[in-house]
């Protein structure tokens, strides 16, 4: 255990020395932490359009596969489970995205509270303060959005997964046919997870207009 802080300290101080460094760069560029903020939302908005559009096509794909009547069975399989693939690829960019938001609005407000509580005139440190408070507020709904939608696909996921492995085992007609009733199933979850990335799209909107 002793051998191991001394390492985990290690890396996080080589992370911390990285963010600095790529902090640095950019604002040589004339783009400060806020700008990153949002631009890091509009992509994370951007990822999840992407994914919602994933899953409704992971939908269509299967319920084509269960009014599967002859033909190459494979073809159709491989089909559905290259669309499993997508949304699995597509739900891990994501993630990716969120955490990254998650990282530039934590370094983003600490530089503001440390430079906020440097100021010497009251009436300015009060009026940063208030928008901070704001600012704060705000991203906490968004990241609340973000993360739930966020969550909504994995019961998708494995239930996709579920199916893709399913017919692996059992590629055949009777097989196909068992799925019916979990297409239907699986809609429901579906649109519920559109509804709430539906949510986290408006409210990176929101948040982005706020920050303009």
């Amino acid at each position: 255990m002793k051998r191991i802080i001394p390492a985990l300290l290690l890396v996080a101080l080589v992370t911390i020395s990285c963010r600095s460094t790529y902090y640095a760069v950019w604002e040589k560029l004339g783009r400060e932490k806020r700008d990153l903020l949002r631009g890091n939302v509009e992509k994370a908005r951007n990822e999840q359009k992407e994914a919602s559009e994933e899953f409704k096509d992971a939908l269509t794909q299967l319920k084509e596969l269960t009014k599967f009547d002859g033909g190459k069975l494979e073809k159709a399989y491989n089909q559905f489970k290259g669309q499993y693939d997508d949304c699995a690829a597509r739900a891990e960019a994501v993630r990716g995205r969120i955490k990254k938001v998650e990282v530039v609005a934590g370094d983003l407000f600490a530089e503001w509270e440390a430079e906020m509580n440097s100021m010497q005139n009251e009436s300015l440190r009060a009026n940063s303060r208030e928008k901070l408070r704001e600012t704060k507020q705000k991203y906490e709904a968004l990241h609340a959005s973000m993360k739930k939608a966020e969550q909504s696909m994995e019961p998708v996921l494995v239930q996709f997964h579920d199916y893709v492995l399913y017919l692996k085992h059992n590629l055949n007609a009777q097989a196909i046919g068992s799925l019916k009733g979990e297409a239907a199933n699986i809609e429901l979850e579906i649109g519920k997870l559109l509804t709430e990335m539906n949510k986290s799209i408006a409210k990176a909107d929101e948040f982005i207009k706020g920050m303009e």
